[in-house]
């Protein structure tokens, strides 16, 4: 009995032997294909909030991080991609956290240009309700095209939801879902709006050096 269970033994070790082997293997092997995945989709999400005929660099290459929860929603470093054109600086992508979404966080990235023209937005992560907050996807609902174009006036009241006194549609049934998600863009732009300088004068530290 006891050289059975010694011979089962050694065969389930031997299995998950070759098992944790098998799947180190295809890590190895696809590690590089997967980082070469996620650069193309963010490429691509970067072209549709700052589009490519606007700027002559790699904004993927072009990176620094920054911290701010209180205007960016999380305590840790968020990427932000500074779009330039014969090496001037034109515009700003960012990522923000919106923490109060309907089941959790959301994430966001958006683009502005020099004159706080707003150039698009898009949603990155959420957990929100299908059906219902899930309409912030742009494959589910075209509600953040409407975000595009618009203007950042600090000066001014920000933007809001019509059920707060604001012109930006929420969804039927679904309130929670826009409004952060309205806030997360209102705190992003502001972030911009007061700190474009040192954000252009920042050397960067996220490109490159993620290779």
């Amino acid at each position: 009995m006891f050289n059975i269970i010694t011979r089962n033994g050694l065969i389930l070790a031997l299995f998950a032997l070759c098992c944790t082997g098998l799947v180190a293997s295809v890590n190895f092997f696809t590690e590089d294909r997967i980082i070469d995945q996620q650069r193309k989709q963010l490429a691509g999400i970067l072209e549709q909030i700052i589009p490519n005929h606007l700027h002559d660099n790699e904004l993927t290459e072009d990176c620094i991080l920054v911290t701010n929860q209180e205007f960016l929603g999380s305590d840790e470093a968020l990427p932000v991609y500074i779009a330039k054109m014969n090496n001037e600086p034109i515009a700003i992508a960012i990522e923000a956290i919106a923490p109060d979404g309907y089941n959790g966080d959301i994430k966001i990235i958006l683009g502005v240009n020099n004159d706080n023209e707003l150039l698009g937005v898009r949603t990155l992560t959420h957990q929100e309700t299908p059906g219902l907050g899930d309409k912030i996807e742009l494959r589910k609902s075209d509600w953040v095209l409407g975000f595009s174009n618009l203007l950042y006036d600090p000066n001014s009241k920000p933007m809001a939801v019509k059920k707060d006194g604001g012109d930006i549609d929420q969804f039927t049934g679904a309130t929670i879902t826009p409004r952060a998600y309205v806030n997360a863009i209102n705190n992003a732009l502001a972030f911009v709006s007061a700190n474009r300088e040192s954000l252009y004068n920042t050397v960067n530290h996220c490109g490159r050096e993620n290779d």
